[in-house]
């Protein structure tokens, strides 16, 4: 991964004032990424990258959205961006891992290992403060024409295009060195409709890229529904998120986010604004729904199952380690484990977090099951805990909505805490090795790594046996496997190099012995992952080339661990160059 040696680039601020071409001038300090090699994309510094009066051209063009980046902490640092302020430099590092901070930018993202210091606000004033890694310009994408115009600009001057929406990508695809981003944030329209086909008859959402989880669940709850989304409140649900598949508390009950989606509005890389469905452009809505996101087209609006609201009825419990052999307390998680296929089963699903000091489920979310039948679930691992003498404390409630539930239930998630590698652990595991995983677990504990679970259902029959290109890993999945080391922003950059290694070649091929040929969340994985065309998208991989190839026969679209990203190379200074 590149350091952030690379020049700040643009010192203007917002672009609807661009007018000095001095203001446009691109900082010195990138001579070593000044080639212009005819197999890469044109770079800042490079004689093709675009003057002022190109950038002010496409800025009137969009009407005065093309935003220059100014990075979110440049207030931290003594920078050609703004003066140093040590109160609003305190506000930045109180609320940084906050999701919300970063949602009115441009350009920043959440994924602290892919910022790379480029302008950190934990990091000393003197330090520096660069575009980087961060976009160069993003306009913000008021419609379909602002799409068009940012495509046909990122091709005919061979700029590198990114899609970003809130920027909680993971694994850095909301970002790119020397890129031009369209930012879909604010494609905020909704509509509540009917829809018939001989798939589906019932109500559906549609929604604009920018629509996030919250909003959504706030809409569909108003009338009386519920819809799938993911369990961070401030996540896209038409973007990465259920274009990866979309894992959520209602999967169990309803499947997979993919699982939802009847159409997706596109455009595609040579321009054209199409409808991909059951009926028309059926390979593109197939690659789009599972297939990964950032790669096939730019999503405007996507649409929806909706499912009628339920009661719903959340349980907490939480214990520690303490005056517990660790024999005994990791028997408790197994027997926990044990109990998923159950409570799956019948419709809900489990986060659960633990390391070697505490255990946390967090929530189990029950929709449409009865509270007894939950605790009826539940009896088993509780007794064995009560056999174990450990002591623990739970919470069952019972809401008259889902909202409700995940109001109360789910907490704020913090962002930038760490990085992240993951498996999909088959219900076969569980069953018939469940001993030798919650082995392979505690090693990752006892070696600095944390353990994020999601259990879950989501098998072909609970999900209406949909055709779409989900990893085929998560039809017969019990448990997701987040697994994270923790990000410190001022531990020695070497150091958190080290733990992502860590991730790669010890944590995950732990779990990789006990799942061979086996598969991971796209969204929450390891963006080192060996042989990612076939842990992240299993047998679905040469199709969702080949449809990559018809829709984006230029690639113009990459993101990392993308389909078809193994054609272009990233350059230690972030260009892209075609891969030899």
């Amino acid at each position: 991964m590149l350091r952030s040696t690379l020049a700040s680039g643009i010192t203007i601020g917002a672009l609807a004032s661009i007018s000095s071409a001095a203001a446009l001038a691109v900082t010195a300090n990138i001579a070593a990424a000044s080639v212009n090699r005819a197999d890469c994309r044109c770079f800042p510094g490079d004689a093709c990258w675009p003057s002022a009066n190109e950038w002010n051209s496409l800025n009137q063009t969009v009407n005065g959205r093309l935003i220059a980046t100014i990075p979110l902490a440049a207030a931290c640092h003594d920078d050609q961006y703004a003066a140093y302020d040590e109160e609003r430099c305190s506000e930045l590092q109180n609320s940084w891992l906050d999701p919300e901070t970063h949602l009115p930018s441009s350009s920043s993202i959440m994924a602290p290992f892919f910022a790379n210091q480029s302008c950190d606000p934990f990091q000393p004033r003197s330090a520096q403060c660069v575009i980087g890694t961060y976009v160069q310009y993003a306009i913000n994408v008021s419609d379909v024409t602002d799409v068009v115009n940012g495509l046909n600009f990122a091709t005919n001057h061979n700029i590198r295009l990114v899609v970003r929406n809130t920027g909680h990508d993971y694994n850095g695809k909301s970002t790119g060195a020397g890129a031009l981003g369209l930012w879909m944030g604010n494609l905020k329209d909704t509509e509540i409709k009917d829809w018939s086909d001989k798939h589906y008859t019932g109500k559906a959402i549609k929604v604009g890229a920018g629509i996030r989880g919250g909003e959504a669940y706030k809409i569909a709850d108003a009338a009386g529904y519920q819809v799938v989304g993911g369990e961070c409140p401030t996540v896209g649900i038409a973007g990465g998120y259920s274009q990866g598949g979309g894992h959520s508390a209602l999967t169990s009950r309803h499947g997979l986010a993919a699982d939802q989606v009847l159409e997706w509005e596109v455009v595609t890389a040579t321009g054209g604004h199409i409808l991909a469905n059951r009926q028309q452009n059926t390979d593109l809505y197939w690659a789009l729904s599972g297939g990964g996101g950032g790669t096939y087209g730019i999503v405007l609006s996507m649409t929806s199952k909706l499912h009628p609201d339920t009661p719903t009825v959340g349980f907490n419990l939480t214990f520690t380690s303490a005056g517990i052999p660790m024999d005994i307390y990791y028997e408790a998680i197994t027997a926990y484990h044990a109990a998923l296929p159950a409570i799956v089963d019948a419709g809900a699903m489990s986060v659960w977090y633990f390391t070697n000091e505490s255990f946390a489920i967090s929530p189990i979310t029950a929709p449409d099951v009865g509270l007894s039948e939950l605790m009826d679930l539940l009896a088993p691992f509780m007794d064995k805990l009560d056999q174990l003498n450990i002591t623990y404390t739970h919470y069952f409630g019972q809401f008259e909505t889902y909202l409700e539930h995940f109001d109360t239930m789910f907490s704020p998630i913090q962002v930038g805490i760490a990085q992240y590698g993951g498996r999909l652990i088959p219900r076969s595991v569980v069953e018939n090795n469940n001993t030798a995983l919650t082995e392979a677990f505690r090693f990752i504990n006892e070696n600095g790594g944390q353990f994020i679970g999601v259990g879950v259902n989501a098998s072909l029959a609970r999900s209406g046996f949909p055709e779409n290109a989900v990893n085929p890993g998560w039809r017969d999945a019990l448990i997701d496997t987040t697994l994270t080391t923790p990000w410190n922003f001022t531990a020695p950059w070497e150091e958190m190099v080290a733990n992502k290694d860590k991730m790669t070649n010890l944590f995950i091929p732990k779990l990789a012995e006990l799942t061979p040929n086996g598969s991971c969340y796209l969204n929450e994985g390891d963006f080192q992952q060996p042989n990612f065309q076939e842990v992240f998208y299993g047998k679905n991989y040469q199709k969702l080339s080949e449809i990559k190839d018809k829709y984006d026969p230029h690639h113009i679209f990459y993101a990392t661990t993308a389909v078809g990203s193994e054609y272009w190379e990233p350059q230690e200074d972030g260009r892209l160059c075609r891969a030899t």
